[in-house]
């Protein structure tokens, strides 16, 4: 009998889902999307399945940005799980930008990592794209539901006759987008995986490996810097991030924490503190919520006495340099415009 495994694959609209809480082998989490997306729950997820001994997978979800510019935005932010989870590549209808496309991505991939991703894509896809140079070198995950019943985990989910185009097999089947597991009150993607905890180690973490080049890291940086740094996995998981960012672990975690955690209400709080950085640090930081977050601080904003504001500046009130940047967080700009018009 073929050795086989369950599991689940999600994304951050399930934020709230307790890995704890239910039964699986392994989980495949949403890294990123495009050229600037990032999934802000993604590694709390990552961390909850290595503390738990589980099997876990990260994937990109493609759309029609440029692929080679999205291998780089799924490596940069997701650079140290590869060789300890499984990497995919999610090819969908929104995502159909041919599969010299999708091999430009792949190739990409493999050239920074050394690592095969795994491909993900539904069974009709298989057939209607041509995806023989691909195939050889990428193991399928299929998508194929029998019905959109409810349903919990399932020894033998069904599978047409007919093949997959390219590919003699699968090595994965997602095969219900309404499962039902004890511990979580929602739907979940449920998944069987046609081989052992072996074989999955060595999808992660095969001879072509090529571990990324490790430098000494300077940890002398804002919080909000280092927890962008985090999310782009500049300071890897578990042991070694804690490792690498010595005395400023628990800060930086904390901050990681809350972005994913928190209130749009209250982290517009700490972005007008200063405490979420500016620009492409707070947009790395925020990710999937940093415009659900910046609605609330612009409504705020909007509601501010920017001339009072610049005229307290002007007296010396919220200092210079850094300092007045800090202190004035996401009003810096409006007030300092102001505060040259006056002057």
């Amino acid at each position: 009998m073929q050795m086989t495994m369950k599991g689940i694959d999600i994304a951050d609209w399930q934020k709230n889902l307790n890995l704890d809480s239910i039964e699986y082998d392994f989980v495949i989490i949403k890294g990123t999307q495009g050229t600037n997306c990032v999934n802000t729950f993604c590694d709390a997820f990552v961390q909850k399945a290595i503390k738990a001994g589980k099997l876990w997978g990260f994937y990109h979800f493609m759309n029609m940005d440029d692929p080679v510019k999205q291998a780089d935005h799924f490596y940069q932010n997701c650079k140290n799980y590869f060789g300890k989870g499984v990497p995919v590549l999610d090819y969908e209808d929104g995502g159909r930008i041919g599969t010299d496309g999708a091999k430009k991505f792949l190739d990409r991939i493999y050239a920074l990592t050394g690592v095969r991703c795994l491909l993900y894509t539904y069974r009709n896809l298989t057939k209607e794209e041509d995806w023989s140079k691909i195939a050889p070198n990428h193991a399928l995950w299929v998508a194929q539901y029998a019905n959109e019943n409810q349903t919990g985990y399932q020894d033998s989910p069904w599978l047409p006759d007919g093949g997959f185009g390219a590919w003699n097999t699968c090595v994965m089947h997602q095969y219900s987008s309404h499962g039902r597991l004890s511990g979580y009150n929602g739907n979940l993607d449920l998944d069987i995986a046609f081989m052992d905890a072996a074989a999955w180690s060595r999808y992660a973490k095969p001879s072509t490996y090529n571990a990324p080049v490790e430098t000494a890291h300077e940890n002398s940086g804002s919080t909000a810097d280092l927890a962008a740094g985090v999310m782009r996995g500049k300071y890897g998981n578990g042991g070694e991030r804690k490792a690498k960012l010595g005395t400023r672990f628990n800060e930086v975690q904390t901050l990681v924490n809350r972005a994913a955690t928190a209130s749009a209400d209250d982290l517009a709080t700490d972005v007008l503190n200063g405490k979420l950085g500016n620009g492409e640090t707070r947009k790395v930081i925020l990710g999937t919520r940093y415009d659900e977050v910046q609605a609330v601080v612009n409504s705020r904003v909007n509601a501010v006495d920017i001339d009072a504001l610049a005229r307290a500046v002007i007296r010396g009130e919220y200092g210079n340099g850094d300092e007045r940047k800090a202190r004035l967080g996401a009003n810096f700009d409006a007030v300092q415009k102001r505060v040259n018009e006056l002057l």
